[in-house]
């Protein structure tokens, strides 16, 4: 029986499409309905890259005992968490509270208001059945006591997201930071903390940025520690680049392998920083795998990029990416099959399971030719392998930090076709996702979605524009970027930060509580609110991230590791944040100059004097006729220079 769920837009509900679930999309309908039968809501949330989503469906969702205790007493509503992730706040901070850890997919039961009674992650089927029986029975017999509980645990929700008195992130905050994570790094592995491991893109970002303003050789050490282990392990693609979600182990050997698109894009642009910092040819290579990985893999057909690739292919986890000993051989044939297996850590035992192995490069072989022949024919085999799911729903903030990677990355290392595959991106996000009543969050195949922009989409996608209007010297982004930071007006929470909705229609008004595997809300638009200031000269967008940071400053002292956006942006505003305008630079080298040795978080534009619509350009004449850079440091200028010598000098002042 074919459910509601069959023209849904996200790619994770119409996997439920043919449950026997009576399934509703998240809607004032659905809880109409509650309300009007009398019965309390199942709500089940995930995403499509998932494994644990996915093992769910197989066990309960799809099954006929579970879907009749389901269409009996309940309504049921799934929701991705990538489509709507103001409902999927709300209720992890519910399932946080009532549990003490989170993840997907989520279960949780709410009364027709929309108040949760009970929440909770995987249940097997068994366990769901009895919850499914017990809840009834208590919504039955047991009904106040049910509300009395929701009502409870709703008033909790609402006093955890109420504002904190601001603590602005000083430079001796950001030196302490650096001192915190400095313990908790890793020194034999990598990374921050034991297993599972993220990849820490934000906090290596905040790391590279200090060492750069500061000179802080401990701070560059974390960042080329963690870079060099994570490509060298499992968790990056070898064979065609891109990094898995996240290590199962300490080590960097096992990853969850889905690929989300959001983490590909800030460590693209981590890697990037890194190449130009240290000049590592590991990080030019990763570099120029990761583009590769968004161009081929995650583009679309409209020119932006698509949420993910599945953890599971064929509903087994690895199906397309582990090996034996014995299939390498079959490929490249016994010597080379031994050599490969030798140089990728392939056993015959395995690292993975059932004797299978992740492929590692821990170390760059001798022969590159040959590497390279092996990893292409490799690469060539696997693609005959059945392949991952795409998610190809497109969302405005992870294609915002998509951009801004592309862009950034497209100028240091002279690829013109990164960047002009973020213009192509921008271009369509502006046509398609901006509408008469504001920016939308996802589309798919060209057509936008219901759901409203959150504060990420605003800030992520803003900053990326800037970064864009940067690397173009297009006045068009920069004014899209103001346009789209003027909506994140109503998301402004008392204490300078910022609400991921511009309402309150949900029980609890959602606000991301620190950076955690992508940057929240108020990180994200403190970021963009610094760089519009920088880029325009207006102080009020400066004034807007100071707030914000502020709010966030508990976070970062408390712990760093999920401040790690704010702490970058707090790292440029602690610089200046600093302003390059290159004026008559056809040939271009003052402003290659300027890219490769201004530090991260300075803003760059290069054209002719006076360009319209570019602020910084204007009142700067070339000093008798020639190239000419000026510098300035929170709007604090200093002498232009025409020489690429004095330019760094000035830069490295």
């Amino acid at each position: 029986m074919p459910n509601r769920l069959a023209d849904a837009l996200s790619p994770y509900l119409r996997q439920h499409a043919d449950n026997p679930v009576d399934w509703r999309e998240w809607s004032d309908e659905a809880f109409a309905e509650a309300r009007q039968r009398d019965v309390p809501v199942l709500l089940s949330i995930g995403y499509a890259a998932c494994h644990w989503c996915h093992v769910m469906a197989h066990e309960s969702f799809e099954d006929a005992q579970v879907a009749d205790a389901l269409n009996a007493n309940y309504v049921a509503i799934k929701v991705d968490r990538e489509e709507r992730p103001d409902v999927d706040t709300v209720y992890m901070n519910a399932t946080m509270a009532l549990t003490g850890q989170g993840g997907w997919p989520m279960t949780c039961l709410l009364t027709p208001d929309r108040e949760p009674f009970f929440a909770g992650t995987y249940l097997p089927k068994p366990q769901f059945l009895r919850l499914l029986d017990a809840a009834h029975q208590a919504w039955t017999t047991q009904r106040e006591s049910v509300l009395a509980s929701a009502s409870h645990i709703t008033s909790e929700l609402r006093r955890i997201t109420e504002s904190v008195a601001p603590q602005p992130i000083s430079s001796d905050e950001l030196v302490s930071a650096v001192s915190q994570l400095r313990q908790m790094y890793d020194e034999a592995r990598g990374g921050f903390g034991g297993a599972p491991k993220f990849p820490p893109s934000m906090v290596l970002e905040f790391l590279l940025r200090h060492h750069e303003r500061t000179g802080d050789r401990d701070a560059l050490a974390m960042v080329t520690g963690t870079c060099e282990a994570m490509a060298r392990g499992g968790m990056y693609d070898q064979l065609a680049g891109g990094f898995a979600r996240y290590s199962v182990d300490a080590d960097w050997v096992v990853p969850h392998f889905e690929k989300m698109l959001y983490d590909n894009a800030l460590l693209l642009r981590v890697y990037a920083h890194w190449w130009r910092v240290t000049n590592s040819p590991l990080a030019e290579r990763v570099t120029r795998e990761t583009a590769q990985f968004l161009l081929s893999e995650l583009r679309t057909e409209q020119g932006a990029f698509a949420a993910s690739l599945d953890a599971d292919t064929e509903g087994v986890e690895g199906l397309t990416y582990a090996w034996t000993p014995d299939q390498l051989a079959d490929v490249l044939g016994p010597e080379d099959g031994r050599r490969a297996a030798e140089l990728l850590t392939v056993t015959d035992e395995g690292t993975f399971e059932h004797g299978m192995s992740t492929l590692q490069l821990r170390h760059d072989p001798e022969d590159a030719d040959w590497w390279a022949d092996v990893r292409n024919r490799l690469h060539t085999a696997r693609n005959q392998r059945p392949q991952p799911a795409r998610d190809d729903k497109v969302v405005a903030a992870w294609n915002g930090l998509a951009i801004a990677a592309l862009a950034e990355a497209g100028t240091l290392l002279d690829e013109p076709a990164w960047v002009e595959a973020a213009t192509a991106c921008a271009r369509f996000l502006l046509a398609v996702h901006r509408t008469p009543d504001g920016l939308r969050r996802v589309s798919r195949d060209g057509a936008v979605g219901d759901a409203p922009a959150v504060a990420d989409d605003l800030g992520d996608l803003a900053e990326g524009l800037l970064a864009l209007h940067q690397a173009t010297g297009q006045p068009e982004f920069l004014t899209a970027a103001s346009e789209l930071l003027d909506q994140a007006v109503p998301y402004a929470a008392p204490d300078g930060g910022w609400f991921d909705t511009a309402d309150g229609s949900l029980v609890t008004r959602p606000r991301g509580s620190g950076d955690n595997a992508e940057p929240c809300g108020t990180s994200a638009l403190a970021h963009a609110q610094l760089t519009l200031s920088a880029l325009t000269g207006d102080p009020a967008p400066r004034d807007l991230a100071d707030a914000a940071l502020a709010s966030m400053g508990r976070v970062a002292a408390r712990d760093p590791r999920f401040a790690g956006w704010a702490m970058a942006a707090a790292e440029a505003a602690a610089a200046g944040p600093l302003q390059v305008a290159v004026v008559a630079d056809t040939a271009g080298t003052l402003t290659k100059t300027a890219r490769h040795q201004a530090p991260g978080g300075t803003v760059i534009v290069s054209g002719p004097s006076d360009s319209p619509g570019i602020p910084l350009l204007a009142d700067r004449p070339a000093r008798d006729g020639r190239p000419t850079a000026y510098v300035c440091r929170g709007f604090v200028c200093d002498a232009p220079v025409t020489d690429t010598d004095a330019l760094t000098a000035t830069l490295r002042r």
